[in-house]
Parts: structure tokens; sequence; C-alpha cells
């Protein structure tokens, strides 16, 4: 492979708002002629490791690797790769990763799957969507297609409706409409409302204010939950609104994002009288100019006489997966070169890997589950006091941690002690409690502080 500095795509967040545009505009280019491209990626392969089903998105990278000029090689088959027998994730990717392909794409079931598949290969990986955590390139899709409709992200209000709390698509999807700002209505199926590890990080890293709403009639949707919500990073007159208890009033849509139930990822919840989007629906007046998306599959929440309305777009959706995920791979392999500037992260402190406090509350997690074998923990600081937030470096979920050690003397302390604030930060290891703090052998008689 030409000697270039290897980049990831696991969360949304790995690459920059300036990026993506960027990429829209090379997939602009792509798909003026799909035939076109075919000496781009000539010589290189890609290999598809998905451990869960899927169609579109194997199909799609696959017949993007194959328009750019390259080959595919694929493992669609969980039953048939030596995960059955066994083997762990990092070393099939560091296999794989080896001769075999110049590029990965991984699926996976268990959250931060991604994240462990892009530390231990030596070449590029993209996420094809791991657990409930997060599915980049969808997002990448979904924002394209709205952006090609409407000309633009900023100020967009888009509905989202149905299983947000386990669809990773969604997921994805809520923190780049934030980041572009676009303005978000929330409709869930009772009891799938978005996760509030996901508000908060909307909250704490975007900026957006959450009021409840009052949507205009939807016959279908609006009587689906009592919980919808408006979240908007808009300007601060805008937010002054949210000083009310009354609900924020919406009366125009540009978009309706369903989503199927995620039943995979149920423990046996039931889903009777899911919310279901028919002509009746498209016929409130909000929703007059607006785009119905979905990610597909569809199941039963979408009408097939839906299907025919120039509003609908969720077939286009799909095909616009193409061009964009080949200007994603054109630019992880380094075929292209963007001049827009990369993210910022959050990065990991010394000292904050650790054998011994905390660990991942997220059961899903690939650190609780195939990673406890081989993985260290792992967690990015996040807010440094009042108390100390930090996030699992694989799957993002937030723990507060509520003393603070000295690696270096084994005493630990209450965060807001004075003796806390004093520990080098290559000597700190966080806990959630005192007693995780003494389990692990520190000293917590001065914790009170």
């Amino acid at each position: 492979m030409a000697e270039f500095e290897k980049r990831d795509l696991v969360s949304i967040e790995d690459l920059s708002t300036a990026e993506i545009l960027e990429l829209f505009h090379h997939a602009d280019e792509f798909r003026a002629n799909l035939r076109a491209w075919s000496e781009i990626c000539r010589g290189t392969i890609m290999a598809t490791l998905f451990f869960e089903p899927s169609t579109r998105t194997r199909l799609s990278f696959e017949s993007a690797m194959l328009r750019l000029g390259g080959g595919v090689i694929t493992a669609a088959d969980e039953k048939n790769t030596s995960r059955s027998k066994g083997e762990s994730l990092a070393d099939t990717v560091r296999v794989v990763g080896g001769s075999y392909a110049d590029i990965l794409v991984v699926r996976h079931p268990e959250d931060g799957a991604a994240r462990v598949a892009a530390r231990y290969a030596r070449v590029p990986v993209i996420n094809g969507g791991d657990g409930a955590h997060e599915h980049p390139t969808q997002t990448l899709c979904d924002l394209y297609t709205l952006w090609k409709e409407k000309g633009r992200l900023e100020g967009l209000e888009v509905v989202l409706c149905g299983d947000l709390r386990y669809s990773r698509t969604i997921h994805s999807f809520c923190y780049a409409l934030a980041r572009f700002g676009a303005n978000i209505v929330t409709m869930p199926y009772p009891g799938f409302e978005l996760p509030d590890y996901v508000l908060h990080r909307l909250r704490r890293d975007f900026g957006v204010q959450a009021a409840a709403a009052s949507v205009a009639d939807l016959p279908g949707l609006a009587g689906s939950s009592n919980a919808a919500a408006y979240l908007t990073a808009s300007k601060p007159h805008q937010l002054a609104l949210f000083t009310n208890l009354t609900n924020f009033e919406v009366n125009r849509i540009d978009a309706i994002y369903m989503t199927r139930a995620q039943r995979e990822r149920h423990a046996g919840e039931e889903t009777k009288n899911y919310p279901r989007l028919t002509r009746s629906t498209l016929g409130a007046a909000a929703a007059k100019d607006a785009r119905v998306m979905h990610p597909l599959p569809r199941v039963d929440e979408i009408d097939y006489d839906v299907d025919d309305d120039p509003r609908s777009i969720y077939f286009r959706q799909a095909e616009l997966g193409v061009p964009m995920r080949m200007a994603l791979m054109a630019f992880l392999l380094g075929k292209i070169q963007l001049r827009a500037g990369r993210p910022s992260h959050f990065s990991v402190e010394p000292g904050m890997v650790a054998g011994a406090g905390l660990r991942c509350r997220n059961d899903r997690c690939i650190s609780n589950n195939e990673g406890v074998r081989y993985l260290v923990r792992d967690f990015r600081l996040r807010e440094a006091e009042n108390p100390p937030v930090l996030s699992c470096a694989y799957c993002e979920r937030e723990v507060e941690a509520r003393f603070v050690g000295d690696a270096s003397t084994q005493a630990a302390y209450r965060y807001s002690a004075p003796d806390a604030k004093r520990i080098r930060a290559e000597a700190r290891v966080y806990f959630e409690s005192e007693s995780q703090a003494t389990a692990a052998g520190f000293r917590c008689s001065d914790a009170a502080g």
C-alpha cells in the first residue's frame, strides 16, 4: 500500500464537518458516471467481515469497491468463520488486514467492536455497524441524501420516529444532525426513547437544548407517543422559548426518518401498535415539503402505497450509498485527498488504562464480552471535575468517577478532595466508589477529603 497515515471510520466523529461536506462533492463526481472510475483502486482488495446479517450495507460496499476497480473478499456468514470456533475479532482483523486485504469493513453485534478492529488492524477499518453503538456510513448516506434534497443541513426540521433506543443509525444521525445545526424532533415508540447517554452527549458536545414538543397533526405518528421532544442547538434568542413549560410547536417538517423495531436487540419487549407512516400521514400540512427517509430494511412501518409519493426517497437513499462509499474508501485508501482539516479528539490520558478501576457499564460492550479475554480497560476523560466523567474507549458509554487514586502511592480520595486534585495526570486511576477503590488495593482513609 502507499505510505500514508492510517485513518479509520468507527464513529461519525472520526470525520470533521468540513471533511464530510468535501466528501459529498466527491460523491457527486463519482455518481455523475459510476463506470468512469475503475482505475482509482485497481489492485486494491476490500474485505467485508460481517458477523451480523446485512444486504444493503455489504452489497453497496462491494459494489463501490468494484466500481473503483478493486477486488472484494467477504466473510458474510458468521457460522462459516473462525469466530464460531472462538477466534477473537482482534486475531481475525490482524490476519485479514495483513496480506489478505487493504481495507476492512466490519459489522459486529457487540458495541465498540469496530474500535477494537481499528486498533488491531494495520489497514483502514470502516464500521459497518457495531451493536447499538453507531453506523457512520449509513449516517453519511443519510446526510448526503438530505443535503442533495434540501440544499443544506443547517436549520432543517427532522422528525425521528420509531425505535430510537436501539437504532445505531439513529444515534449516529443525531450526533451528525446536531453538528450541522439541524433541529431534531423525536417521536419514539413508548419505552424506546433516545438513551440518556445520547441526550447527555448532545447537550455536552453540541450544546443541544431540549423541550417537550407539540407536533402538528401527523396521523399514525403523532399519537404513537406522548414523549415527543424538540432538540436544537439554535441561537440563544430561540432558546428563550424553552424557559416556559409549554410545548414547542412544530408546524414545519423537512424530513421524516422512520426506523423499524430493532427486534434483534430487544429483550422480548412488546412493540404492539408500532408507529406506521401512511398516505394520510403525508396529508398533514406540516409534511407538505417533508422527505420520507428510512435506512431499510422496511418491515411494516411504512405502507407500500407511500412508495409512489414523490416525497418518499428511501430507495434513492440506498442508491446514493454507492457513490458515498466510493468517496469514503477512495479517501481512506489515499486515492483522493481532502483539503479540509481533520477533527480534534479527546486524548487518552496516561494512567487511565488500568486493570483495576472503572468498568464499562454497558453489558453489550465488547469489553464485557469477547474482549474480556484480551482487552485492557480503557477510558477517555470527557469532563475533568464535578465529578470526573469518563467514556469507554470502545463503546463510548460514560461513567462518573467519584474517587481518584494515585497509582504511585496507592492512595485514593474523593474527587472533590484537595489531595485528589494534586495527583499527577499520569498517576491517576479512577473509581466509581470507595469500595471499588478498596477492592483494587487502594487506601481510602482520607477519601472524604
